[in-house]
Formats: C-alpha cells, sequence, structure tokens
C-alpha cells in the first residue's frame, strides 16, 4: 500500500543531525531557547515556518520539547480570537521529523511517510494573548521499528502545554524509507508538477479564508464536493517543492470542506484524525467530499471528509468544533 504526506527534504544540511542537537538541545534547568531550531530538522525551507524552539531526551523514548505559536501569522490565522488548531497538527508533526534526525539517526535525504496525524485542541485555553504561545511538549514514543541500525517508522503522542496547562494533545504515525526506495515507489512521478490553470477558488469567506490564493477548493455540480484545488507555489502550503499533495494540504481541505457546509457558522476545527492511505498526486484531479455526522452528545459538530483520486481513497479525516456559534 503507498501512502501520502511524504515530507521532502529541503537543500543539503551543512550541519550533521547529532552536531545541531549539540547546538540546539535546551539542557536541564536552563532558560527556554530563544530561536528556533534549524529548520532542516523539521523539513522546512523557511525560517517562519518553523515552530520547535528546543528539545531534551528525558527517558529512553521520552522527550521534552518547546515551542512557540506566534500572535500572527500568514495562514494559520486566528478564529474569532482563537490559535488556529492546525497549528497543532503542523507541531506535532515537525515533533516527528526532528527527533527521527535528531535522536533516532535518521540520514537527511531520507523520506517520511506519514499514516495517521491527529489534534485536540482546548479552544478556552487556546485563545491569542499579549505575547506569542510559549510552549512545552511532553513526547512519548512507541511502536519504534527498525530495520538493522536504521530507524524503519515509529508513533508518537504529545500533550502540548501552554503556562502550564494542557493546551492540545495529539500524535501521529509514520513510516521511513531511503531514496533509492522513494524513487523505485514514486516511477515516473518523481519530480511532477502541478496541474495548470488551477480551478476556480471558493469564495474565500465561504471557507473561512480572507485571500483567493489560501483557498484549496474548488466549486462542483454535486453537492457536498469539491475539487482540490492545487497551488504547488504557495509559500506556505508548499514551503518547498514536493512531487505529491502534502498531508497538511489535505488536512486544510478538510477544514475548509467542512466550513463549507454552512459558512455563516465559524468552524473551528478543535479536533482532526487523518488518515492518509495513498498518495495524492499533483497531475491529476483529487475530490473532496465531506459527510456531515449526527451532532455529538455534547452538541459538537462532526464531519467526515474524504479524498478520492483515479478511483481510490487517498485520505480520510474525522473533523470536530465546538457547537455553539464560536
Amino acid at each position: 500500500m503507498s501512502v501520502v504526506m511524504l515530507q521532502h527534504e529541503t537543500a543539503p544540511v551543512a550541519i550533521p543531525a547529532q552536531r545541531a542537537a549539540s547546538q540546539t538541545r535546551r539542557p536541564a534547568h536552563a532558560p527556554a531557547m530563544t530561536s528556533t531550531v534549524p529548520r532542516q530538522l523539521v523539513h522546512r525551507a523557511a525560517v517562519a515556518e518553523v515552530f520547535l524552539t528546543g528539545w531534551s531526551r528525558t527517558a529512553e523514548n521520552r522527550f521534552a520539547l518547546t515551542a512557540q505559536w506566534p500572535r500572527a501569522h500568514s495562514y494559520f490565522t486566528p478564529v474569532n480570537g482563537c490559535y488556529d488548531p492546525l497549528l497543532a497538527s503542523e507541531t506535532i508533526r515537525q515533533v516527528g521529523t526532528l527527533l527521527s534526525h535528531a535522536e533516532f539517526d535518521v540520514p537527511f535525504g531520507d523520506q517520511f511517510l506519514m499514516w495517521d496525524l491527529h489534534h485536540s485542541v482546548r479552544p478556552e485555553r487556546a485563545g491569542v494573548g499579549a505575547a506569542p504561545a510559549d510552549l512545552e511538549l511532553d513526547v512519548i514514543c512507541s511502536d519504534i521499528r527498525r530495520r538493522g541500525r536504521r530507524l524503519a517508522g515509529m508513533r508518537y503522542e504529545v500533550t502540548l502545554y501552554c503556562a502550564g496547562q494542557v493546551i492540545a494533545t495529539g500524535g501521529a504515525a509514520f513510516d521511513c524509507t531511503s531514496p533509492a526506495v522513494y524513487r523505485r515507489v514514486r516511477g515516473d512521478r518523481v519530480g511532477a508538477t502541478g496541474l495548470r490553470p488551477l480551478p476556480q477558488a471558493l469564495a474565500p469567506a465561504s471557507v473561512g479564508r480572507f485571500l483567493t490564493t489560501d483557498v484549496v477548493l474548488s466549486a462542483t455540480e454535486r453537492p457536498l464536493e469539491w475539487q482540490l484545488r492545487v497551488d504547488d507555489q504557495h509559500p506556505v502550503l508548499f514551503d518547498h517543492p514536493v512531487d505529491h499533495v502534502p498531508g497538511m494540504v489535505l488536512m486544510e481541505s478538510a477544514r475548509q470542506a467542512a466550513q463549507a457546509i454552512d459558512p455563516s457558522r465559524p468552524f473551528l476545527p478543535t479536533t482532526m484524525r487523518s488518515e492518509f492511505s495513498r498518495y495524492a498526486e499533483l497531475d491529476s484531479p483529487c475530490w473532496i467530499q465531506a459527510e456531515p455526522l449526527p451532532t455529538a452528545g455534547n452538541g459538537d459538530r462532526q464531519v467526515r471528509v474524504t479524498g478520492h483520486q483515479e478511483g481510490n481513497t487517498v485520505f480520510s479525516c474525522l473533523i470536530g468544533a465546538p457547537g455553539a456559534a464560536e
């Protein structure tokens, strides 16, 4: 089975992982770091897209990390004064790549294949304040698999604290593969680019966006179904060149689809559980379908979103929002 959300590397890294770790790791009882970790450790080209600021090992498979969420971000914009919950998923994604390189000796150039990614955010504790949110993360790794001495994959769970209180929880599972295996799996789609011209975007306000360039859905003639609008030149969603649709783009499509069901009610995606089953290709239309589910017992709204391409399911996401209008 092939998967999606493989994270490509950026340009070759001049700092080996172990030396980068010694320069960036937060010593016990030391003040929090005042800069981000090296961007290569979290597979980002732009420093502005790096949210982790330090890490240390606290037990054999347990780690303490620090992070910071900016009060304003060009894409992860607040929803009625609350941090965008997808910041939690992106922060959790970055945890896995950092620990793999810095603590589990995964070479730069290996590829990461994400199977699932989830978050649950407590909105009453996630309001944007007068300063950036400084976070502390408790990370527990499990199901650690190796091929010989190389990491083959693992699962991890993350608890995010802000000012001593739990602000969010989440986790992910991924596999690692060598560049040679990746080239064999991807075949002639290595280096693929997106379709042009882009299909017409939905109205930004209908999906909780301000800019047309940030909309990832295009209308179809079928109710509750849209075409994925893939702009592989977007500076955040495509921070660096890749040859498939990143998982965070698919999660954004789920958020926008849930919002498009009822544009008049803000949809704050406090819970998201995404599973990725195939690569979502850049050069073929991908169809996003939303299915509103019965309201939960506590009144929360729930939507199941799936993506299909060339007759196959590429991902599914169960997304939830508080029932009261935010």
